[in-house]
């Protein structure tokens, strides 16, 4: 399957869904005020998991008919499974997360004081998740096995760490896409991400207008297609250096603010800001 074929098939299937989620978008359940107290639809990000299932269900379909590349490849898979699983564990962050804890200090404070709050759930699920996959794409090797999930669960984490002002995920995560796109081509991963960044496309327009949030759901469900992605495609020691970047990233965010950083600095503020409503205040 070609990256132009696999972006387009993405793209159309988040289109489709999205077209037809009016009711979704307007149920209860998925109301959220966001950054300034505008009620929004948050975890639209189901619809790239959603998108993402259904492309790949039709390239299997049409490998078993000789219509296409025949069987699933491992680095296929793992893609597949992060942008599920990491999506999953998002929308139960979105759906029941009160937002009173936050960062790595307050999920591990609360649950040290027998609090499990659904950040928890998701760091811990996501760590788990990702030694899964990094076992699956790095066989029993442990000290790739550690890195390679570090990557990924970090990955996850730090888009999920963007995700405070519209947009500001997705254009992030289709910028650091690019690359791989160019390593990867049509080779293993090289069309499951398409897939992923095709359907992150559609949903940028609405996000970036404020008619719907991208949500926990699609934030970790991107960076971890995207760290996936990294740990197939990219050298040990470029795969450790770029652990080594997310982990302070990581870190620094438990003292200072992201959003506090982009203001400061005119290019990221520009960029930030590009495609977003006029008179929109800073986040």
């Amino acid at each position: 399957m070609s990256l132009v074929a696999a972006l387009l098939g993405g793209a159309l299937a988040a289109w489709l869904l999205l077209r037809a989620s009016g009711g979704l978008l307007t149920h209860p359940v998925l109301q959220r005020r966001n950054y300034r107290n505008s009620e929004l639809p948050t975890a639209i990000g189901v619809l790239v998991v959603v998108a993402v299932v259904a492309v790949e269900g039709v390239r299997t379909v049409a490998g078993l008919a000789g219509l296409g590349q025949g069987g699933v490849s491992p680095g296929r898979l793992a893609v597949a499974g992060a942008v599920v699983v990491f999506g999953f564990l998002g929308l139960v962050d979105d759906l029941l997360g009160d937002g009173e804890d936050r960062g790595l200090r307050g999920h591990i404070g609360a649950a040290l004081h027998g609090r499990v709050t659904t950040g928890f759930i998701k760091m811990g699920g996501g760590a788990a998740a990702a030694l899964v996959v990094a076992v699956a794409i790095g066989g029993n090797r442990p000290l790739r096995v550690v890195v390679d999930a570090a990557l990924i669960a970090l990955a996850a984490n730090i888009a999920n760490l963007l995700d405070r002002a519209p947009g500001r995920t997705l254009k992030w995560g289709l910028i650091a896409y690019v690359p791989l796109a160019v390593v990867a081509g049509t080779t293993e991963p090289g069309p499951a991400l398409a897939v992923v960044a095709g359907a992150c496309a559609v949903l940028l327009a609405g996000d970036l207008k404020e008619r719907f949030m991208l949500g926990d759901t699609g934030a970790n469900a991107l960076g971890g297609a995207l760290g996936v992605g990294v740990a197939l495609q990219a050298g040990f020691a470029a795969r450790v250096a770029v652990v080594a970047v997310l982990l302070v990233l990581t870190l620094a965010s438990e003292v200072v603010s992201f959003s506090r950083i982009i203001q400061k600095f005119p290019p990221l503020r520009a960029f930030d800001r590009l495609g977003r409503l006029p008179g929109d205040r800073e986040v």
